[in-house]
This record gives structure tokens, sequence and C-alpha cells, in this order.
């Protein structure tokens, strides 16, 4: 297996072929829509106690797009993104997935710890695959090169309780790369690691998603994070502000 293989779909080509939307010879293509926000709201709570998490968005998530979500901790930045991966139904408004096949084209990086203690950090980087279908070594050789490409081959036997937060981290960006999905859904990835890390991380689901042509959004509150992304939007008080914002030298997809 080449060092790029994990990083394509499981049994798939990297790329749509020429004569299906999103293929080379039609990019971006009439139904590349992965995700679509039609005026989705999310209320924790009722009467008095109601708290909304996000008011009303409307976004289009697109196949190849790479999109920052800028704000500050506490502007519904994550609730958004658990409307986006289907972790949460909307309180009203539409979030719909017309070209996603379920949950094994959704890769999800949290915030907070997400691996399982029984396992070990190769099994846990592995599991989304053995779901799925792969036999268990082929799994394992995904996993441990998606955890190179994170600078976490060494963590490999290591259950995650010995492991520090921010190597758990890492190992969650791992097992979205070992994934291969459709969507990326990345939650503050860089937040509990060093710049250089960070950077790391950042570049390791850059490289994914241009790999398999997938979608990357990546909530942050982090100006550098953001940068490296080709299109962003600010989120304040759980409200979408404004246009797309292209970063500098890219250009916003419509």
């Amino acid at each position: 297996m080449s060092p790029r293989e994990p990083l394509t779909r499981h049994g798939e080509p990297a790329t749509a072929p020429a004569d299906e939307p999103g293929g080379p010879d039609e990019p971006g293509g009439p139904d590349d829509a992965l995700v679509v926000c039609r005026d989705a709201a999310l209320t924790f709570g009722r009467g008095t106690n109601a708290v909304v998490a996000v008011h009303g968005a409307c976004l289009t998530v697109r196949a190849g797009d790479r999109l920052a979500i800028v704000g500050p901790s506490g502007s519904g930045k994550s609730s958004l993104l658990h409307l986006l991966a289907g972790l949460e139904r909307p309180t009203s408004g539409t979030v719909v997935r017309p070209a996603l096949d379920g949950p094994r084209d959704i890769g999800l990086v949290f915030q907070g710890d997400s691996l399982i203690p029984a396992l070990d950090v190769a099994e846990n980087t592995a599991l989304p695959l053995v779901l799925s279908g792969t036999t268990d070594a082929l799994a394992r050789r995904a996993a441990v090169e998606a955890l190179a490409l994170v600078d976490a081959a060494d963590l490999a036997d290591r259950l995650p309780e010995e492991i520090s937060g921010g190597q758990a981290q890492r190992v969650a960006a791992a097992r979205v790369l070992a994934q291969a999905p459709r969507l990326i859904l990345a939650d503050e990835p860089t937040g509990r690691l060093d710049h250089a890390t960070g950077a790391r991380v950042l570049t390791a689901l850059l490289t994914a998603a241009d790999e398999t042509g997938a979608a990357l959004v990546v909530t942050t509150h982090d100006p550098a994070v953001a940068a490296r992304l080709a299109t962003r939007l600010t989120m304040r008080d759980g409200r979408l502000l404004g246009t797309a914002e292209s970063a500098p030298g890219q250009e916003a997809r419509p």
C-alpha cells in the first residue's frame, strides 16, 4: 500500500469519473452539495430557560469546500457543526445531506475527548473502518499510516489513559484521515495543541481532503487557522454573519 492509499475512499477511486457530477470534466458539478442548511435553528430547553444556540442558519457545503467558521467561545460554532453532522436535529428549518451515504461519509474531529478507553490508539483509529466492513489487517495498516501523518505512530499501542489531551486530539484527526470520508467536520482541532503540532494536524486534514476531494469544515477562534482555509464565515451569538469571505489569494465559492 502506498502512503496515499489510506487517504482514498476504500474500494473506490479518489475522484469521481469524468461522466459523473464532480468529475474532472465538470469541476464542482451541479449536484455537489453535501449538506444544505435552510433557516436551521437549534434551541435547548423550553420557555424562559430556552437557549437558542443557532439562529436560522443558511449554509451549503459542497464537495471540495475548505470552510472556516470563526467566532469566540459560546458563539454557536460547535452547535452548527453538530447540525451539519446530524448529531442534533434542527428545532426549526431543515438540514439535508443530498450527496452523502450516511455516517460513513462524515468524519468528525471533536473538541473534547472522543477515544474509547478500552481500545488502544491504533484500534481507536481503525474503528470506523472496521465498523464499515474493512478487514482488521487493512484497517490497522491504514490506521498506522494515518497516525504517522500526525506524528503519532509511536502511540499506536498505548491506551487513551496513557496519552495526553493533545496527543488524543492528534489521534482523533488520524482516525478521520484513515476513514477518508466525503465530509470532514473538525471542531477546534488545534485548540489543545501547541502551534507547531496544531499546524501539522491541520496540514494532515487539508491533505486528506485534497486527496479524496472531501469538503473540510473547521470551527476555530484562531485567525491563523482560519487563514489556511479558502473561505471564512463568522458566527456570533448563534448567527452566521454576512457572506462567505475568501482568504487572501483564494476565491470564495458561491
